[in-house]
């Protein structure tokens, strides 16, 4: 019979064990050519795709562009959004995790607008000061006519900026809190201290690393990684040298061996040009080349010297001779300022994450002096000396910020 022996032409016969764990390999194996970048044949010919691939500029958006032909094309004033069209945009800035409390509270673009920094921690639960002022500011571009250049980098270009100007310790932080282009350029001593920032050294180089953007007009790509030409520099691209672009310097002057001692250490053109008290002692101490070595720093002076060029050599040297004069320490820390008895009256009105003692002073222009890529025409530490708010912090300076044009930040 056909059972007894084994034939029958409408029955499949049993598959093996070794045929079966082939055929799950083979399936294995095109699920991940499929998830590639270079061998996904999906990706390479669906043209609804557009720049959404893995690895491209536009993958790091997440899912926070899929919605936002609803929000930001929309030619309705912010004020008359309705309640989906707010949480999608709070979405699209990356402050979704607060949409389903803003569902049970917000009616219309307006509530958020008529709304307090009290009211927003109340009713939308949101703790983190930082997330209240990137909010704020958020509010503030798109009620505004004017376009923001700061207001285009988002909060994952900030972590790849970190990167560059050499502190990718900070990431984790500046991504939890959401810190993007506009909130970079509000950003506080108080704002660092809360993102557990704490060391001058790293407290300046932020702040020079803001103002290379400010003179930059916040060109995301200001800042260069590679040589273009070893030899042939001028301090203005010295100033937009990335920590990485720092230590292929060190290579190219037979410093190679110390070079990886600049990872981490927040060293970038910026901090290098405009800080008048970073000379190359400084420089010494953080690539651990010891006193003792002194023809190595001798070197090492003569070469910083030809790196910042002979203006910038001398305003250090007249820095470093003025009476008063305090090296640079690589290990001090910021600590929060400390409130005397007239500030204690301005505590009922202000809260601690309005302060006004910015990073980098806005209205600190930069002088006649070095010449800019986009031709704005600056000295080195003109618009830096005597305005560090890191050790003058000066109360009655006039400060362009939130203050004038927040939508409602009062209590």
């Amino acid at each position: 019979s056909p059972l007894s022996s084994g034939v029958d032409s409408g029955q499949q016969s049993p598959v093996s064990p070794e045929k079966r764990k082939g055929q799950r390999g083979i399936r294995k194996l095109w699920g991940r050519i499929r998830r590639s970048q270079s061998g996904s044949p999906v990706q390479a010919h669906d043209p609804e795709l557009g720049d959404f691939r893995r690895g491209g500029y536009r993958a790091t958006a997440g899912p926070r562009l899929a919605r936002s032909g609803k929000t930001r094309d929309l030619k309705l004033p912010f004020s008359k959004w309705s309640t989906e069209q707010v949480c999608d945009w709070l979405e699209d800035i990356g402050l979704g995790q607060y949409g389903f409390l803003a569902r049970h509270w917000v009616s219309s673009g307006q509530t958020m607008l008529s709304a307090t920094q009290h009211d927003i921690e109340k009713e939308m639960s949101m703790k983190n000061p930082l997330h209240r002022k990137k909010l704020q500011l958020a509010m503030k571009t798109v009620t505004s006519k004017e376009p923001e250049k700061s207001a285009e980098l988002d909060y994952v270009w900030v972590t790849r900026w970190l990167d560059d100007i050499g502190l990718p310790q900070y990431k984790d932080q500046f991504n939890d809190g959401r810190v993007d282009g506009h909130v970079l350029k509000y950003l506080t001593v108080n704002d660092l201290l809360f993102l557990k920032v704490t060391s001058q050294l790293h407290h300046l180089s932020i702040k020079c690393a803001i103002r290379v953007l400010h003179v930059n007009q916040f060109n995301p790509n200001c800042l260069k990684r590679r040589p273009s030409n070893e030899n042939q520099f001028s301090p203005s691209e010295v100033m937009q040298w990335s920590n990485h672009r720092v230590m292929e310097w060190l290579r190219s002057v037979d410093l190679a061996e110390y070079a990886p001692n600049l990872r981490g250490s927040g060293v970038h053109g910026g901090l290098i040009m405009l800080e008048p008290r970073f000379n190359s002692d400084t420089l010494a101490m953080l690539l651990n080349i010891s006193p003792q070595k002194t023809l190595l720093r001798r070197h090492l002076n003569t070469n910083f010297s030809n790196l910042v060029g002979a203006q910038a050599q001398q305003e250090k040297r007249e820095y470093t001779e003025a009476a008063g004069y305090a090296p640079l320490s690589v290990t001090a820390k910021v600590k929060p300022k400390k409130l005397g008895f007239s500030s204690l009256t301005h505590l009922r009105r202000r809260r601690p994450d309005d302060s006004m003692d910015y990073v980098c002073p806005i209205g600190s222009s930069p002088e006649s002096g070095l010449q800019a890529p986009n031709g704005v025409q600056m000295r080195p530490f003109a618009g830096f000396r005597g305005l560090s708010p890191i050790l003058d912090r000066e109360p009655a300076r006039d400060q362009v910020g939130l203050e004038e044009n927040k939508v409602d930040a009062s209590p």
